[in-house]
């Protein structure tokens, strides 16, 4: 691998990487040399896929977190920890997220609340936390996961859509604020990916041919096809990107 996106030597902190995209995501992370913090909040899940990493990467470059990434006080006593039990993170990946799918005029608020503290407000949270050692060390990579919604609306995914598109918002807003001190934070929009969490909607015959249609590459997305875009954002060959969100689509969002 080329040394521009060698990540020997790297400590990255991937949310909600227990399973689906963001254990995939680690994975490529891991690939290209970096040291894992996997997160989640299913004890029992993160703990077999630190057991399944570690077997394949070491223990010494693998460890984990649980904790819930919208509880301010948890986020900032957990980062503390990884920092000083670990060392300094280099590489933070916003990705912990969850679907809530009720029409707009039956979401209840607290579903609302839910979806945008989930998927927006814990990479505040989470990016604030860990900005701050990365501020004071003149270096550091944030990537935070928006989604195709984070331009496109669909029914009943309201508070989901708010959520992504104010992540790229925040986005913007990091850079912003941290750009001038050596940070680069950038988003990744993800089309529809196949995965186990999708695997219904791939399964109904009526959603799969729209997705085949409406897709100018005719396929769905793997998470394999996130990977790389995720390495380039976390190395030095991104180091004159900043508050960007590049979709990862098949061409979706750009046809009509």
């Amino acid at each position: 691998m080329s040394n521009l996106f060698d990540l020997t030597g790297k400590l990255a902190l991937v949310t909600g990487s227990s399973r689906g995209i963001g254990k995939e995501l680690a994975r490529g992370l891991a690939d290209a040399g970096a040291s894992i913090v996997l997160h989640g909040r299913d004890a029992d899940r993160l703990a077999a896929t630190a057991k399944e990493f570690s077997e394949v990467y070491g223990p010494q470059r693998i460890h984990s977190a649980c904790f819930d990434v919208t509880d301010d006080q948890a986020v900032r006593t957990n980062i503390g920890k990884i920092e000083e039990a670990i060392g300094a993170l280099d590489i933070l990946v916003n990705n912990a997220g969850i679907q809530h799918r009720v029409p707009l005029l039956d979401l209840a608020v607290q579903d609302w609340q839910r979806v945008l503290d989930t998927n927006l407000t814990s990479a505040f949270l989470v990016g604030r936390a860990v900005a701050r050692g990365m501020v004071q060390r003149g270096a550091g990579k944030i990537i935070n996961i928006c989604s195709v919604q984070t331009d496109l609306a669909r029914p009943t995914i309201a508070a989901y859509t708010a959520a992504k598109g104010g992540l790229r918002n925040l986005t913007r807003a990091m850079t912003a604020e941290w750009a001038g001190s050596g940070l680069q934070i950038n988003g990744i929009a993800p089309g529809y990916i196949h995965t186990e969490m999708t695997q219904n909607l791939v399964d109904d015959e009526q959603f799969n041919s729209w997705i085949l249609g409406r897709t100018p590459a005719g396929r769905w997305g793997t998470v394999g096809d996130l990977a790389g875009p995720a390495v380039w954002l976390a190395s030095e060959g991104s180091n004159f990107v900043n508050g960007q969100t590049i979709f990862i689509d098949g061409g979706m969002s750009v046809v009509v």
